[in-house]
């Protein structure tokens, strides 16, 4: 990230992804990480099922990426899987309904 906040997409990534010079990007909270979204494929809004599709299909990444760093690391080196909040709270949290 330059001083004046802009950020150099990778020409591999913006290649695969169909992004040009001079294209707009969308930039959309996803979490801890922002995902970078190419131009024509801003999606729409999900709905509560869906958003909760999209991260059970992402705890499922990362359990998957976690099992395999898991077996090559030493038995100490091993983090808690204890996040302390459930899918459900965290789609609920702050909702007065």
């Amino acid at each position: 990230m330059t001083s004046k906040r802009q950020v150099t997409i990778p020409k591999k990534i913006a290649d695969r992804y169909g992004i040009s010079p001079g294209d707009e990007v969308h930039w959309q909270p996803a979490g801890d990480v922002v995902r970078v979204v190419p131009p024509g494929r801003v999606p729409s809004p999900l709905d509560r099922e869906a958003r909760l599709r999209v991260f059970d299909r992402a705890t499922e990444r990362h359990r998957d990426r976690d099992s395999q760093k898991r077996a090559t690391e030493a038995p100490s080196d091993k983090p808690s899987t204890d996040r302390g909040w459930t899918r459900e709270e965290l789609y609920d949290r702050g909702r007065s309904d």
